[in-house]
């Protein structure tokens, strides 16, 4: 493929993608999709996948093989997608290779494996099986990002512009100013989401205001807490999506050069965003006059070894700048002196990956989606003895009663649900009672709780809340940085309490203690990392008081994982 040198040869292009990708599902040949990202590989997707070459190369069947990204539903891997002849899209779960040889030989004979089935890919159920809408796992989903998760080839551009990709980035470019742009984004409401929820509008607004160049747009795709992978599936399934966004970002920047810093334990997600990037050059999509337009842009790629901190925005730009990744006091902010303390607006992946929406459908419509204040849709992972564990995008404002037990299925059998923890390892944990909440950036606030990230951990009975508390601190203890004292040595501080109740030699005042320490370290540390580390402690000290009590009075655990017993023993 050449370089596309203005509008109306990316159109002609737009219009062969869209031709191919119709022949695609309109042939008479099979079209089999294996689902590949870094949840399925663990589950042997790529056997399935080798298996099914095995099969195909016999010549009995005339079949496309196909590798797309993960669809969201990680509790089903592996998952193949069929389409035959005359039929819609079949999506089955669970095809380990063992499966493989029983599932094709039953389709062709015409057993289609009912029991194997997620659902068909359409508005009508399909000879017994059930339209894939209404899988419980999908059916109170709203899926803007997810779109074409687990349908596009992550590694493909025709894909993606077969199914309206960088639709968007060029409407942008040739109908609107960068200043209409902004304005589009403001009256979305778009916040953040990577935690902090600020409006990403008000963020690029202030990155124009400030007279100074060059600047720069940078993605925060770090992502580093145990219990969050949005971001993570995101680039593994659409990377397109996410560059298209920042491209849609440097424009209204007026600025040729966008960043995007992936952490670098995220092996698949980094290989499949430099493989998008250097798809954008060789389509024209990226480099000098974009298709014509007079306008310029270039990516670059960077990813570090893994640690915490450099998920903290300014600690990310020291590291894109070669540094060692750490925060610096505020004001200026990052608007104002940034990268190379050149004004530089770093949003996250997940925020980047609406924008496209955005500018096609108008800020208002983003704006009519979920509540007031928190509009959209947020891609929310959970983790814990739930029966669907995956990546689901949901419409804020869905209460967090709904999120658990109908999108997530609720409790496996033989668990029984006593909290969940939220905010990734930033808030505090919510009890059975409190769940009638919407699931937003503020009403959680008022509970202890946080949507941060869109990470959250359901906990049943065997787990221990000291002993889940001491996991969350340790973590961030583990991640400190170690530039400020309070961070530093406030963590270890509390770890070594929170050991001391779990081996039974635990001191009532020890509770004060953990509520003093914590407040200095909240108060007291320089970044958002460090401010908010003790606060699953003091969530779980305040939802579960009485279990710290038992460790401490009666050196007694009720969920039995505390080596509480042993040490007692040697007293």
């Amino acid at each position: 493929m050449g370089v596309l040198t203005d509008r109306r040869a990316f159109e002609s292009y737009v219009t062969a993608a869209r031709s191919r990708w119709e022949r695609l599902w309109s042939g008479d040949q099979w079209v089999i999709s294996v689902g590949i990202s870094e949840c399925s590989i663990a589950k042997g997707a790529l056997e399935t996948y080798r298996h099914l070459e095995l099969v195909l190369a016999a010549g009995h069947i005339r079949a496309v093989l196909r590798r797309v990204g993960c669809a969201g539903w990680c509790f089903a891997e592996p998952f193949v997608e069929v389409k035959m002849p005359d039929s819609p899209p079949i999506v089955y779960g669970w095809v380990t290779t063992e499966r493989v040889p029983e599932l094709i030989d039953g389709l062709r004979r015409g057993d289609l494996h009912a029991d194997w089935a997620l659902g068909v890919r359409s508005v009508e159920p399909w000879r017994g099986i059930p339209p894939l809408g209404e899988h419980p796992f999908l059916r109170h989903q709203h899926r803007i990002l997810l779109e074409h998760a687990g349908v596009i080839d992550p590694e493909s551009i025709e894909d993606y512009i077969a199914v309206g990709g960088y639709g968007a980035f060029v409407k942008a470019l040739f109908e609107m100013t960068p200043e209409e742009v902004v304005e589009e984004v403001k009256a979305s409401n778009l916040r953040g989401r990577g935690g902090a929820g600020f409006p990403a509008g008000i963020k690029w607004e202030s990155g124009r205001r400030t007279p100074a160049r060059p600047k720069y747009v940078v993605v925060n795709s770090h992502e580093g807490e145990p219990n969050v992978f949005k971001d993570r599936r995101l680039l593994e399934t659409n990377p397109h999506l996410v560059l298209e966004g920042l491209l849609i970002g440097c424009y209204a920047l007026e600025t040729p050069y966008g960043y995007n810093f992936i952490g670098g334990e995220h092996a698949l997600a980094l290989r499949r965003f430099q493989r998008a990037v250097e798809q954008a050059y060789e389509f024209g999509l990226l480099g000098d006059n974009i298709l014509g337009s007079g306008f310029s842009c270039h990516v670059r790629v960077r990813t570090g070894g893994g640690a915490y901190i450099c998920g903290e925005g300014s600690a990310l730009m020291y590291a894109i700048m070669g540094q060692r990744g750490q925060p610096r006091t505020k004001p200026p902010r990052s608007v104002e002196e940034g990268l190379w303390r050149r004004p530089t607006v770093l949003n996250n992946t997940e925020t980047f990956a609406s924008v496209p929406a955005i500018i096609r459908n108008g800020g208002a419509w983003y704006a009519s989606l979920g509540t007031k204040e928190s509009t959209g849709t947020k891609l929310i992972t959970m983790q814990g003895p739930v029966r669907y564990l995956g990546v689901a995008e949901i419409e804020m404002g869905l209460p967090m009663r709904q999120l658990i037990f109908d999108v997530f299925g609720g409790m496996r059998p033989g668990y029984r649900f006593k909290g969940i923890q939220t905010g990734g390892v930033s808030a505090g944990p919510l009890r059975e009672e409190e769940l009638d909440v919407p699931v937003d950036f503020d009403s959680l606030t008022s509970l202890g709780g946080m949507l941060g990230s869109g990470g959250f951990v359901v906990f049943d009975d065997s787990v221990c809340a000291v002993d889940f508390a001491r996991y969350l601190v340790a973590f961030s203890r583990y991640e400190s940085c170690g530039k400020c004292t309070p961070c530093r040595l406030g963590t270890p501080a509390l770890v070594e309490i929170l050991d001391r109740i779990r081996y039974g030699f635990g001191r009532p005042e020890d509770l004060e203690i953990i509520q003093y320490a914590s407040k200095h370290i909240i108060e007291l540390s320089l970044c958002g990392l460090g401010q908010v580390a003790p606060m699953p402690l003091l969530g779980m000290l305040e939802r579960f008081r009485d279990e710290f009590v038992e460790h401490i009075t009666e050196r007694r655990c009720r969920a039995g994982v505390c080596p509480l017993e042993s040490a007692v023993a040697v007293r």
